[in-house]
């Protein structure tokens, strides 16, 4: 019988999504004050949080389906399902959801709202480029992210991200065609600009707190997958074989990727122009410290 792997409290992954989860709160309250007092975008913003509202609860199937990645049935994965199976287990949550995507590009990913409501991801070129050891400490580092339910933190910071990304989108449009909303009507326009300039702070203020989350919430997930495989080597192993395969693979599983930096085990293609919005650490940084963990005696096997 599998026995459960203890994966602890990380005190410090839980302060970190607080934290960021009450600035974005902040952000976004003075963010819809603004909307609905200042530039009466009333009904454009109920509009974007119904359209978002729906991609919100249908998270994971988007998610998937953006990938191209398909649900597999036991009979179709046995050897995949296993190790979800058993690392599910160990970890103490219900089952995932076990996905392929049909890509070149070797990568895993977890996504969904809640524990219950979590898939898990690799595409065919991942199972190509690692071997069984590795795979499983891949798919590990994913179970981690859904059984620190970081994936669920990560999903809503995204959702208010979303919001911000489609009124932006909306008031370009609205300015680019002469519309108007409440106050602007009467303005010649000027709150659309206002409203539009706001947004797009608003929605780089996002994306810095959610990256800021996401770097440290690789570290976490990294050590989660050590305790539960007790084989950090595995997955440092994994990373570097990552890392050394994506140079080379079709440009369109590249761009195909890119916007789930944040949900991969690894990027697909560049992190941000710049540290600040960086959704993971340093590779090199991520090794060393899954080493570390394996010349230590915290795990206990």
């Amino acid at each position: 019988m599998i026995q459960p792997r203890r994966l602890g409290r990380d005190n410090q992954l839980r302060a970190r999504m607080l934290f960021t989860m009450l600035l974005l709160g902040l952000v976004y309250g003075l963010f819809l004050w603004f909307l609905v007092s200042v530039a009466g975008a009333t009904v454009m913003l109920g509009f974007a949080v119904v359209l978002v509202l729906v991609q919100f609860f249908l998270s994971d199937k988007l998610v998937l389906t953006s990938m191209r990645a398909k649900v597999v049935t036991p009979e179709e994965a046995p050897e995949l399902h296993a190790m979800v199976d058993r690392l599910a287990m160990m970890a103490g949550i219900p089952k995932p959801k076990v996905a392929v995507a049909d890509m070149a590009v070797p990568n895993a990913f977890a996504t969904g709202r809640s524990q219950k409501h979590a898939a898990v991801a690799v595409t065919t070129g991942l199972m190509r480029v690692l071997n069984e050891r590795e795979l499983e400490g891949v798919l590990a580092h994913e179970i981690s992210h859904i059984a620190s339910r970081d994936v669920q933190v990560m999903t809503y910071a995204s959702f208010l991200s979303v919001v911000a990304s489609t009124l932006m989108s909306l008031f370009f449009w609205s300015a680019l065609f002469g519309g108007g909303f409440g106050r602007s009507r009467h303005s010649g326009g000027g709150y659309i600009m206002i409203a539009y300039l706001v947004t797009i702070l608003v929605w780089v203020i996002s994306q810095v707190l959610i990256a800021a989350l996401s770097r440290y919430r690789e570290y976490a997930a990294d050590r989660g997958a050590a305790i539960l495989t007790n084989r950090p080597r595995d997955l440092a192993s994994a990373l570097q074989r990552i890392s050394g395969s994506i140079t080379g693979l079709p440009e369109n599983d590249l761009r195909r990727a890119e916007p789930l930096n944040a949900f991969f085990i690894m990027p697909a293609i560049g992190d941000g122009f710049a540290s600040v919005f960086s959704t993971h650490p340093p590779m090199a940084r991520r090794i060393e410290r899954l080493l570390e963990l394996e010349r230590t005696t915290m795990l206990t096997g």
